[in-house]
């Protein structure tokens, strides 16, 4: 998978728009519909799948503005499920993603506002 493009609000993969928060898996599979817990902080609850796939990196777009926030415990459980961890504002963390997942298994997860 490639994201074409991001911008606040709307992000393209493959040609296609997304309009919501968005996870795109390893295996290719998306999850265009993510809805966290707690709105602008990413649990462990919110990565049940993430976990399941075992990816070697997640790389996560904090929103435009940086304003979602990981808990130290939640990335803590992320260092003990894959091998590298990215948090960047989404539009660098969409180029991180693009330059890794051809030769790497990787998770995104892309908060797409704020």
């Amino acid at each position: 998978m490639r994201i074409d493009y991001y911008s606040f609000g709307i992000i393209c993969v493959d040609g296609t728009k997304y309009s919501s928060d968005i996870i795109l898996y390893p295996d290719g599979s998306i999850n265009n519909s993510w809805w966290r817990q707690e709105g602008h902080n990413l649990h462990i609850n919110d990565l049940d799948r993430t976990a399941r796939m075992q990816p070697e990196i997640v790389v996560i777009g904090s929103g435009a503005n940086n304003m979602m926030k990981i808990e130290k415990r939640t990335m803590d459980y992320l260092e003990n499920i894959c091998s590298r961890i990215i948090v960047d504002k989404t539009e660098k963390a969409v180029k991180i993603y693009n330059k890794l997942s051809p030769s790497h298994a990787v998770t995104g997860l892309f908060h797409l506002f704020c």
